[in-house]
């Protein structure tokens, strides 16, 4: 099978037959009929899993993958490559607001740089002013505590070719960040900027922003861990100079000291400083918790597709 195309399906139903549609007509004329449409369906509270059915029995392109429930659309994208069977793979979002079209100018410059990824970067964030602010200091604050460089504005859609997606599949992370996954497994990538459409409200509130920064973070780098050394040092540091200070002024200018604020403020920040350091620690147990269940990242229900002769 030459080309793969993958979306993951979350209260979708009001796009899924015209993205359909247009994935159809842009594969066909990429590649013919050698191809397939994957739709992963994320425990979506519509009819969006009775409507993607529907397309199976009309359509033998067409494959619907059924998880048990939600697991989280990184976590959908990751089980969608994995069912997906073309020489090219094609993820995009199914919401329409990234263009199915896409995929030719993606395949021809895939041809031109003789690459393994092309994918979409938007040149200027959708949004509100919060929206891009938030997505701005994401990027930046996971390059100063990973040290990895992730494209800023990316979007889902990307053409892989089989090779890359091969490799994609083989990280098994319980926590699955997807965008630093697709870094770090490497091969030649190249980006195209693209104009993504604005037709729904972002469903990552500041909780949830803040939660996949803390996420990625601790999945990709152990700098939180070496900080807390480094900071207790410096502390300790400031604490003996102090000490110095105080024992110098005891000895030689015999003066009563009143420091009850600076004592009280001084056990509020350091006891606070203890207890968000076992949190960070903390964070780190329970994701070494995590991996060493193996429990699967995703469990499928069923896959529904017409039988293939």
């Amino acid at each position: 099978m030459k080309l793969s195309i993958v979306a993951t399906l979350y209260q979708s139903a009001s796009y899924i037959n015209a993205f359909h549609e247009r994935a159809s007509a842009s594969a066909k004329r990429m590649v013919g009929d050698d191809y397939e449409i994957v739709l992963v369906n994320d425990g979506s509270p519509d009819n969006s899993l009775d409507l993607a059915v529907k397309l199976t029995e009309h359509d033998p392109h067409v494959v619907v993958v059924d998880l048990s429930r939600n697991f989280g659309h990184h976590k959908a994208m990751m089980t969608g490559l994995a069912h997906a069977k073309g020489e090219q793979v094609f993820l995009i979002d199914s919401d329409l607001e990234e263009e199915p079209e896409w995929l030719g100018a993606f395949a021809q410059q895939m041809k031109q740089d003789c690459c393994d990824v092309v994918y979409g970067v938007q040149e200027c964030r959708k949004g509100s002013w919060f929206e891009r602010l938030s997505g701005k200091w994401f990027y930046i604050l996971f390059k100063t505590l990973t040290g990895i460089a992730l494209p800023e504005n990316l979007v889902t859609a990307r053409l892989m070719t089989r090779r890359y997606v091969n490799a994609l599949v083989r990280h098994q992370e319980r926590e699955v960040l997807i965008a630093g996954l697709w870094h770090i497994t490497g091969f030649d990538q190249r980006f195209q900027v693209v104009k993504k459409h604005n037709t729904s409200e972002t469903t990552y509130t500041f909780n949830r922003k803040m939660s996949l920064l803390i996420n990625s973070v601790t999945s990709f780098s152990n700098t939180p861990l070496v900080s807390i050394f480094y900071i207790g040092a410096t502390i300790s540091l400031f604490a003996l100079a102090y000490s110095a200070y105080l024992v110098t002024n005891w000895l030689f200018l015999a003066k009563p000291l009143s420091g009850w604020t600076s004592v009280m403020a001084s056990i509020w920040l350091l006891g606070g400083m203890v207890i968000s350091f076992i949190g960070v620690v903390g964070i780190y147990l329970s994701k070494i918790f995590s991996e060493t269940k193996q429990r699967p990242y995703t469990i499928v229900r069923q896959i529904y597709a017409q039988q293939q002769e």
